[in-house]
């Protein structure tokens, strides 16, 4: 038994250790108690009179409780939460003379310190019998003629229904409405006939066909069943062009017009029966239509008149408005249509999605079903929380116990009783304010007030010039109060005095004007005055002012946030450099992403990163796949070689791969060809997946190497090599002679052509005088 102990002991000290490393206090500029107590939810002050060192500063007894009482502080002023609650009605179910009541406690009113959480719990217990509102929405475009007719006939056992979830009473209502779609192109053929009878030209003698329309309110939820049936025999099928119809268009007149739709103090359902999928924001669009979707009322004699004035509704308004009204809609669907739907249900809370028959022979069950799951699984949340207000949840439920936005419970059964925790958090000095906290879809909901403690409660006797400030003070919180004309720690500076060098030295900041010439040094310290705006500037240096910063609508931030210090700080909900904008990722969403990963999105545009295009950072004109930057992952992925062999899941966590054959190679993306550190050839492919640096990897499993030299056959072909070399220089040398030489030879020839022999008489030849002739010469 020692082992277990002893390790049950460490962990209780390692848990101790987490707790004493997350009290500290980062306190600022701390001049008196209450300074320190606004500084963090752990900062405490000392009030010992004798705390403080000679030179030392008063913000030395502003720190936390350990760290005051380790330097021998006996007397902490350290303010903790209270809590109390001031409407406890016990949980209970409906009566005939009183409402049920489902969750415990109705109000709570919180003290809170800035930045301490308290936790409050909040009971819920599923009343039986609690009354249901049950508004129905029917596409009655040509498609759901058949619909229409299997609804009349429905309407009695769908009214047993209802009657059978508040427990065989009449807390059930149930109301009817429908909708097409826009009256303008290329929503509906505007043609005059047609807009008199769209229904087709040889099914008009079948069926009675109305004229299309946008949204018709045709019965107000009422406990009169009859009314119910007989409204629903009284409508007829209408018609339009395109498939997509207007059912956003109908959900926010139908949640928005509470008055007319009667919407009351119960569970309130809309069910939306269609085959076919909705229009949204920016359809508008196609038809001229610019100006938003308001979100507001706007029924005329029971028809929705700005239809073809506003665009469609966001998904995320209908989100919105459906989660303010505590609507819970449940999607009466076909199975062509059932995805689109799943989808849209993951993006509004407490929603259904149920696939209808062809000719909604179901519908009566499937609400039914529909009604079990929302009933049975309750999220708990809360309004528009107050600004520098946090909350998170937790609950006793097994998946509700990781702290989020919300707390969750599933398979909540009638009579059972869950419990969430909730966290609030204070994060700055307020006033007395409040929201609204309780389960989606219902309209019970507990009120939390907060008040917050960032004053110090020091019951100091009263004093009078204490000797301990200089007989010129009292002292307050451990610290001395000066009387008028006298200032400084223990009041020994009297204002008007010439301060010394030192300490007008402390009064200047990076430049060498006293308080930036907004203030005046006293003592040390620089007294701010106001600015010819009537705000006072302050910090240590008289440096900040709240005025000046970005204006938008002639508003500074645009009256949706504080200046502080010439910079706007948003309050929830806004963001943008004058907080002209609402924080919404719709226009930056491409999926399940925003802008794709890689970028952020500011004011429903994307600012991208790193090279990549707006308007959803997609593409990168500049960007190149790293094919050689990757070739070392791809050698430890692929062949567990290579520089990151050991350290390969760390350097290459950024690659998603896959060894494939080479007939398996994806073509359709970027083919890379690299060297590994073997001198071999690695094939693969990249795809760049969402976010930053991020691919999807084939590798090809065969790479290709060199073969290993042949030796003898180098050595042999390098001496043949070098004889025929030495061959060729001698044919060269020879060759370069022989050229020589028969250049001298036919140099030589033609000197010997161009040589002549000269006829010239010698002058000293003389010829004979006399001629003798041989007799016996015969001429021959």
């Amino acid at each position: 038994m020692a082992a277990p102990v002893r390790l049950q002991v460490l962990i209780l000290l390692s848990l101790a250790t987490n707790v004493w490393l997350e009290q500290t206090c980062e306190k600022g500029a701390v001049h008196s108690c209450n300074d320190c107590i606004k500084s963090g939810a752990f900062c405490s002050w000392c009030k010992s009179v004798n705390f403080t060192n000679q030179g030392e500063p008063d913000a030395t007894r502003c720190d936390t409780k350990a760290k005051l009482k380790e330097r021998g502080c006996n007397d902490i002023i350290s303010p903790e939460n209270s809590k109390g609650n001031t409407k406890t009605r016990p949980l209970m179910g409906p009566t005939q003379t009183t409402d049920a009541v489902q969750i415990f406690p109705q109000e709570v009113d919180l003290k809170l310190r800035p930045g301490l959480p308290e936790k409050i719990t909040l009971t819920f217990k599923r009343a039986e019998g609690y009354p249901v509102d049950l508004y129905y929405l029917m596409d009655l475009s040509y498609s759901m003629v058949d619909d229409l007719q299997r609804l009349k006939t429905l309407g009695k056992d769908l009214v047993e229904v209802l009657r059978k979830i508040t427990g065989g009473n009449d807390k059930a209502r149930i109301g009817f409405g429908s909708f097409v779609d826009k009256t303008v192109l290329p929503f509906t053929n505007t043609n005059k006939e047609k807009l008199k009878n769209p229904c087709p030209t040889n099914e008009k003698e079948k069926v009675a066909c109305q004229p299309p329309f946008g949204f018709k309110h045709v019965l107000a939820l009422t406990n009169n069943y009859q009314s119910f049936n007989t409204k629903v025999s009284e409508q007829h099928i209408s018609g339009n062009l395109d498939t997509p119809e207007g059912g956003m268009d109908a959900i926010m007149q139908a949640a928005m017009c509470e008055r007319d739709i009667g919407w009351g103090n119960a569970t309130r359902l809309l069910v939306l029966a269609t085959d076919a999928g909705f229009h949204m924001a920016g359809d508008g669009k196609l038809a001229a239509i610019l100006e938003p979707n308001d979100e507001a009322c706007h029924l005329d004699q029971n028809l929705y008149s700005k239809s073809n004035l506003l665009d469609y509704p966001s998904v995320g308004q209908i989100a919105r408005t459906l989660q303010k009204k505590n609507i819970q809609p449940i999607f009466a669907v076909t199975s062509t249509v059932k995805g689109v739907y799943d989808e849209l249900s993951k993006m509004i809370p407490k929603s259904v999605v149920g696939e209808l028959t062809k000719d909604s022979s179901n519908v009566v069950e499937l609400i039914k079903d529909a009604y079990n799951k929302l009933s049975s699984k309750v999220i708990v949340t809360h309004d528009v929380l107050p600004d520098k207000v946090k909350v998170t949840y937790t609950s006793s439920c097994p998946k509700g116990n990781t702290p989020g936005d919300e707390g969750i419970c599933d398979d909540v059964k009638l009579g059972q009783e869950v419990q969430f925790f909730v966290e609030v958090t204070a994060q700055e000095c307020m006033d007395n304010v409040d929201f609204y906290v309780g389960p989606r879809g219902f309209t019970e909901k507990m009120k939390v007030t907060i008040s917050t403690r960032c004053e110090c409660e020091c019951d100091d006797p009263p004093s009078f010039n204490d000797p301990h400030c200089n007989s010129e003070g009292a002292i307050k919180c451990g610290t001395c109060k000066c009387n008028p004309g006298f200032t400084g720690q223990k009041c020994k500076c009297k204002q008007g005095d010439k301060n010394d060098a030192d300490l007008r030295q402390q009064c200047r900041g990076d430049n060498s004007t006293e308080c930036g010439g907004r203030g005046d040094c006293v003592c040390g310290e620089c007294q701010c005055h106001k600015s010819p705006n009537g705000n006072p500037y302050y910090r240590k240096y008289c440096e900040c002012v709240d005025e000046g910063c970005q204006m938008h609508n002639n508003k500074e931030c645009s009256g949706n946030g504080d200046c502080k210090c010439g910079t706007c700080k948003c309050h929830d909900g806004y963001d943008g450099d004058a907080c002209h904008c609402k924080k919404s990722n719709e226009g930056c969403r491409t999926g399940g992403s925003i802008c794709h990963g890689r970028g952020d999105c500011q004011c429903g545009n994307c600012k991208c990163n790193g090279g990549y295009q707006p308007p959803f950072c997609l593409e990168c004109q500049a960007c190149t796949l790293p094919c050689q930057q990757s070739a070392n992952c791809i050698e430890c992925l692929g062949f567990d070689g290579g520089p990151y062999a050991k350290t390969c899941t760390t350097n290459c966590k950024h690659l998603k791969y896959e060894m494939v054959p080479r007939l398996s190679l994806n073509t359709q993306t970027k083919k890379c060809e690299v060297r590994d550190s073997q001198n071999c050839w690695l094939e693969f492919t990249m795809e760049e997946l969402i976010g930053m640096n991020n691919y999807s990897v084939q590798i090809l499993q065969d790479r290709r190497c060199p073969e290993p030299p042949p030796i003898p056959a180098i050595v042999a072909g390098s001496v043949a090599g070098v004889a025929l070399i030495g061959l060729l220089i001698l044919l060269i040398i020879k060759a370069l002679l022989y050229a020589r030489d028969l250049k001298e030879w036919k140099k030589f020839e033609n000197e010997k052509k161009k040589s002549k022999w000269s006829n010239a008489d010698n002058p000293l030849f003389k010829e004979a005088t006399t001629t003798v002739t041989n007799p016996t010469f015969s001429g021959e």
